[in-house]
């Protein structure tokens, strides 16, 4: 993925923070679109497809955890990233935004320097990805990597990006138990610092999608859960 080529979409209601952010991912080669609210970034997703999608909490008109709900269901924007940028440090604040579908969650104020280190990490992970793609069947589900799509029974279950990553992970290697430092290195990548309930959050949410049933037996395949 070239950087002149890779578009990030940043959402804020602050003038300062859309221009300090921006100049130092333009600096960077990236192509910069802005918005101001949850509203105007859901039309500027739809129109500009960014890759990469850094959204502010609180913000007028509709704040950035509604947007990033809204976004997850349009089906152009599948597979884009989406991560907030937010001065809300609370454990409650960073579920919730993973529970909207957001792929991080960083915390403000942050160095601009740190904050291009994490797009760079999340943009590579993107691209290596996207250069590992094939299909799995696994319990009578069949897992399309290049297109990022479950299927069970001929019927779609849409997943944000990083509940199928995942999914996709656990269902890999049959008979492996997987520790949470792995499954954090292999999701977000070992430049990413997420929350330690980012994984419990996920699971939950992938049970609640694929099926208690089925996914039992997928869970067996890879990871020990906490109850």
């Amino acid at each position: 993925m070239k950087k002149r080529n890779t578009k990030i979409l940043l959402v804020d209601d602050e003038p300062d923070i859309l221009e300090i952010v921006g100049y130092n991912l333009a600096q960077e080669g990236y192509q910069i679109v802005t918005a101001a609210n949850g509203k105007e970034a859901i039309a500027k997703a739809k129109k500009e497809l960014p890759d990469l999608i850094i959204m502010d909490v609180m913000m007028p008109e509709m704040d950035g955890m509604e947007a990033c709900e809204n976004i997850r269901k349009i089906p152009e924007l599948n597979n884009v990233i989406i991560t907030f940028l937010t001065a809300r440090s609370e454990d409650y604040s960073q579920v919730a935004g993973f529970d909207a579908g957001a792929d991080d969650y960083i915390t403000k104020p942050i160095k601009p320097k740190l904050l291009v280190s994490k797009v760079k990490a999340l943009l590579r992970r993107l691209k290596e990805q996207e250069q590992n793609s094939e299909t799995l069947n696994v319990g009578g589900i069949e897992i399309n990597r290049e297109e990022y799509k479950i299927r069970k029974d001929n019927v779609e279950i849409a997943l944000p990006r990083k509940e199928f990553e995942l999914f996709y992970l656990l269902a890999s290697k049959p008979g492996k138990v997987f520790k949470r430092d792995e499954i954090l290195d292999k999701v977000w990548g070992n430049e990413v610092v997420v929350g330690g309930r980012t994984i419990d959050v996920h699971i939950r949410k992938l049970r609640e999608k694929i099926g208690e049933d089925l996914f039992k037996t997928i869970k067996g395949v890879g990871y020990k859960f906490e109850v």
